[in-house]
């Protein structure tokens, strides 16, 4: 079963195509960032990211996603053990022997397909309460996810800017290519 990961910079629009790729009949899973972040500050934590075990609760979510995931056809992840590596390293901070199993464990799986969908950020960011990221900051995270993908030897189809329904349809296009070309080597 293709497991494919959408990842970019914070606010980029990754959740969006996740919803039309789920309209559109796909398994999804959901991002775990998000949530961790939302449910630390319901605890009373304002800038979790700033506290130790951040990445380690996000790794944990999600793998408990992962296992989750639907177990038949083509699966979408909004992001993946990877991003939280970028993510770290975006901090400034080493990664936790949880988070380097986690992304050891994800590659030497081949849990996901090589091909990666980086939706690029469309120039500008909207704050929420989890997205606290200057446009300029969004950018330079952007290329930290780019470059850890890429060392990690993913390759990245690029999802530029555009409307909703351009960058579904550049996914699934994509997916229906890779899939066809399977079959036709089986």
């Amino acid at each position: 079963m293709p497991r494919y990961v959408l990842t970019g910079t914070p606010g980029a629009g990754k959740t969006a195509i996740l919803r039309q790729l789920e309209r559109d009949g796909f398994g999804v899973v959901e991002e775990a960032a998000t949530d961790v972040i939302a449910l630390e500050q319901a605890l009373g934590c304002a800038e979790p990211w700033q506290c130790a075990g951040f990445a380690d609760a996000i790794a944990a979510l999600q793998r408990q996603r992962e296992g989750a995931a639907p177990s038949a056809g083509i699966v979408f992840f909004d992001r993946s053990p990877v991003c939280t590596l970028a993510l770290s390293r975006y901090l400034g901070r080493p990664p936790s022997a949880l988070l380097a199993a986690e992304v050891e464990r994800v590659l030497a799986s081949r849990v996901f397909e090589r091909t990666v969908f980086f939706v690029r950020c469309p120039g500008f960011v909207t704050p929420t309460a989890a997205r606290r990221i200057s446009l300029a900051e969004a950018l330079a995270f952007e290329k930290i996810h780019a470059d850890t993908y890429t060392e990690l030897g993913f390759r990245l189809m690029d999802v530029p800017a555009g409307s909703l329904a351009d960058r579904a349809a550049l996914v699934r296009r994509t997916v229906t290519c890779q899939a066809a070309g399977q079959a036709r080597s089986v």
